[in-house]
């Protein structure tokens, strides 16, 4: 028997959440449920957060987005294509249209999976997870989040509340390979941000690690080597970068892919990333 707990707003779903640690939240239910459904979990209390209407919307503070953990992917495609558009190309890659009009960002760090499409995004973006509790609120770097598969820095009492995210200074681009182009679970993923105004490159993977994984080697290099008055893309560098790319996995061999093939994948998914991402931005 599960016991099925409704949060009315955030204050309300922060003590519910104190008061049970071990309760899992719900919000589109497009990961729990599945698991449920089949068998795979069991849980004895669900604390559903889906009418929590503070985690339900978003706003952009100068150069920063603040996005609610609950807002749906829909929206993301909708309403920040032009803030977060390496966020957004992810979005319009997850599920169907119905699992896209509930699925969130929120549940992806929430189940902490390293084939999660909205992760590789933040990672690129270096973004902060805002995270709260009765114990007050705290900033997580996106990149320290992820601590395993299926697991993070969240503490049993913490919700994740918003995403912080820089607006986009350049070209962003999000790629993933599967056995389809849709209503798939990426064997590989990579995103990739510019930020010409720095010479700054964002890259990381994901499926291809216990966790989405910064490329920081790679991001380096390319920021060295990449000649930002407008040259070519030189070939030895789009070659190295991907080498370097996928050189900071560290993928299994499971029924979607080896792990050499997952190597491979990363380092074409990266090159193939950068090079669009380079030709967007010598095309504005």
């Amino acid at each position: 028997m599960t016991e099925f707990l409704s949060a009315a707003d955030l204050r309300h779903a922060i003590e519910l959440k104190a008061a049970h640690p071990e309760a899992t939240l719900i919000a589109g239910g497009t990961d729990v449920m599945v698991g449920l459904n089949f068998g795979h979990r069991q849980e004895s209390r669900l604390i559903d957060i889906s009418r929590v209407a503070e985690l339900r919307e978003w706003s952009r503070d100068g150069d920063t987005v603040r996005l609610g953990a609950g807002v749906p992917y829909t929206r993301i495609v909708e309403e920040l294509g032009g803030e977060l558009p390496g966020l957004a190309r992810a979005a319009r890659t997850i599920g169907s249209a119905q699992i896209r009009n509930r699925a969130t960002v929120g549940g992806n760090l929430g189940t902490a999976s390293p084939a999660g499409d909205a992760l590789p995004p933040l990672l690129a973006a270096r973004a902060s997870v805002e995270v709260a509790s009765s114990r007050g609120t705290r900033a997580v770097p996106a990149r320290e989040f992820f601590t395993g598969p299926g697991r993070s820095a969240l503490e049993a009492d913490e919700i994740v509340t918003a995403v912080r995210l820089p607006v986009a200074a350049g070209p962003q681009q999000f790629a993933k390979l599967g056995p389809r182009n849709a209503m798939v679970i990426a064997v590989a993923s990579v995103a990739l941000t510019l930020d010409p105004g720095h010479r700054r490159v964002g890259c990381s993977a994901g499926s291809a690690a216990p966790t989405p994984v910064a490329a920081a080697e790679a991001e380096e290099f390319a920021a060295a080597e990449l000649d930002w008055t407008g040259g070519e893309l030189p070939a030895p560098v789009l070659a190295r970068f991907g080498e370097l790319v996928a050189g900071a996995t560290s993928p299994i061999d499971d029924v979607r892919g080896s792990a050499g093939y997952r190597r491979h994948a990363v380092a074409v998914l990266a090159r193939r990333t950068l090079t669009w991402a380079w030709q967007e931005l010598w095309r504005s």
